[in-house]
């Protein structure tokens, strides 16, 4: 008899001992929940079985954000949480723990980084030929220079597009001429502003030939 109750007892302790290692069983509900790093505009909204959450910016710029659905999943479900909806001037992405079983692990945990888009700075160069070697652009001082060379074919001065930096939304930019090429003077329109949700191509670059 006292050995009867011993092996029940026994049995018990280790599916209790089976149970927090992770995972988990078939009476359990699981509630698919997760993170954002990076967020820092509104508009984000998240996707899961036809769920959608929108998850707002932190009140501290720089914290990461939680996020839960409100629809528990049983043992065994699947979930998918994707982005539905960027944020303004944002993109994201997966990092881990987006999809899975509910129960093979014992939380669920879905992480997700998101960034503000950087865009180009840029316009065309007017005048420039290819014996006018050594024009340098830059745009502050932060993002590097850019030396211009004008194509083999280019003898008569005409336009030709450049990009200079990738500036991210809401940055200021300054294009300045930290060389000017030789055999000509080159001054710089529009060229200072604030990045917008679209590339910047209006800082033009004229070049007028000075015969030195």
């Amino acid at each position: 008899m006292k050995f009867s109750l011993i092996r029940p007892a026994a049995m018990l302790a280790m599916a209790l001992g089976l149970a927090s290692c992770g995972g988990g069983s078939d009476d359990e509900s699981y509630t698919v929940a997760g993170t954002v790093q990076g967020l820092q505009y509104s508009g984000l909204v998240l996707t899961n079985n036809g769920e959608d959450i929108t998850v707002a910016p932190p009140a501290k710029a720089g914290d990461d954000v939680t996020f839960a659905f409100s629809r528990k999943l049983e043992y065994g479900d699947t979930y998918n949480v994707t982005v539905k909806t960027r944020p303004d001037h944002q993109s994201c992405e997966i990092l881990a723990g987006n999809a899975d079983t509910a129960g093979r692990l014992a939380t669920i945990n879905a992480r997700f980084r998101c960034a503000v888009i950087p865009y180009a700075v840029g316009g065309t160069i007017t005048g420039l030929t290819k014996d006018n070697t050594g024009l340098v652009l830059a745009n502050g001082s932060t993002t590097g220079t850019l030396t211009i060379a004008a194509a083999d074919t280019n003898t008569t001065g005409t336009a030709f597009p450049y990009e200079l930096a990738a500036i991210p939304f809401g940055q200021t930019y300054s294009v300045a001429v930290i060389t000017q090429p030789k055999g000509a003077r080159c001054t710089v329109a529009n060229p200072t502003g604030t990045m917008g949700d679209a590339a910047v191509t209006n800082v033009n670059v004229t070049c007028v030939q000075t015969g030195a």
